[in-house]
């Protein structure tokens, strides 16, 4: 039987490199990912550096999880709009974003999701004004500086961008 292990951890939408990096450092110390839930990872031993862990938000298509399956990619699952894959470190370099065009689109699709939550948030604290709907407005007002954390990344990748054209 293999030794596994759960660990609670929690995540800004913002700082999505860093969830990335820590996942990745739990596979350098031989825990490969093997599930995931709201701020919950689960993990299987494996040899230290096994895998690669990468994250990405999108619609997961069982023709995008065929395609990266290809590669050598494993899924692993989901958790709102965010997906988790795996891969052998031996089969090479895993990435999911391969030029500035795409890694711009996956910050595009983050701000997508955070603009639709932010509006359902604020339309209902101003509905709900006499009840609870001071707590919609606080989610509004941390998912507004959740936009403006990931534009700023955006605007940094168009401005490279710029630079290299």
């Amino acid at each position: 039987m293999k030794e596994t292990k759960t660990v609670f951890r929690l995540f800004f939408v913002w700082s999505f490199e860093k969830e990335e990096a820590w996942l990745n450092t739990m596979a350098e110390q031989g825990w490969a990912l093997d599930g995931v839930g709201f701020g919950y990872y689960h993990f299987t031993r494996c040899e230290p550096g096994e895998y690669t862990v990468r994250s990405e938000t999108r619609n997961v298509s069982s023709d995008y999880v065929s395609f990266l399956e290809e590669t050598g990619a494993e899924y692993i699952g989901h958790v709102f709009q965010w997906a988790y894959f795996r891969k052998k470190t031996e089969l090479g370099q895993f990435d999911l974003y391969s030029d500035l065009d795409s890694r711009i689109a996956h910050l595009k699709r983050i701000n997508g999701v955070l603009y639709a939550a932010a509006f359902v948030n604020l339309f209902l604290g101003i509905v709900n004004r006499k009840g609870l709907g001071w707590i919609n407005l606080l989610c509004f007002a941390m998912l507004t500086y959740a936009i403006g954390r990931i534009h700023g990344k955006e605007e940094t990748l168009e401005k490279d961008r710029q630079l290299r054209e």
